[in-house]
C-alpha cells in the first residue's frame, strides 16, 4: 500500500510563507502526477496545484504567482511553495498522487489516487 507523509503546515500571519513537503513510500507504483489539493470546512475540495513527470504544472487561478510546485523524482517527493499567504489560503491540504497503470489487456491506463493524511495551514490577518 503507498501512503503519503506531510509537513510543513502551521499558523503564518498574512504576507508570509510556508513550504509544504510530502513524501510518498511504500509499494511500488507509477506515478503520472502529484499535487495538492485543500478543503476548508464546507466547501468541496479544490486542486491547488499539480505537477506531472514530464514537468507540466498547474495552478488555480486563485494561487498562480503566488504558490509554486516541484518535485524531486528521486526522493519521490512534492513540495508547495506558498508566498504572500492569503486569510482565504487557510484550509487543510492533501498530498496527492495520480498513478497510472498500463493495462495490456485492455491496452488502456488504469488510474490510482492516494491521498495524504492533511496538514493545517492557518493564514491570520
Amino acid at each position: 500500500q503507498v501512503h503519503l507523509v506531510e509537513s510543513g503546515g502551521g499558523l503564518v500571519q498574512a504576507g508570509g510563507s510556508l513550504r509544504l513537503s510530502c513524501a510518498a513510500s511504500g509499494s511500488t507504483f507509477t506515478i503520472y502526477a502529484m499535487g495538492w489539493y485543500r478543503q476548508a470546512p464546507g466547501k468541496q475540495r479544490e486542486l491547488v496545484a499539480e505537477i506531472t513527470n514530464d514537468g507540466d504544472t498547474y495552478y488555480a487561478d486563485s494561487v498562480k504567482g503566488r504558490f509554486t510546485v516541484s518535485r524531486d523524482n528521486a526522493k519521490i517527493t512534492v513540495s508547495l511553495q506558498m508566498n504572500s499567504l492569503k486569510p482565504e489560503d487557510t484550509s487543510v491540504y492533501y498530498c496527492h498522487v495520480d498513478s497510472r497503470v498500463w493495462g495490456a489487456v485492455t491496452s488502456s491506463l488504469r488510474r490510482y489516487d492516494y491521498w495524504g493524511q492533511g496538514t493545517q495551514v492557518t493564514v491570520s490577518s
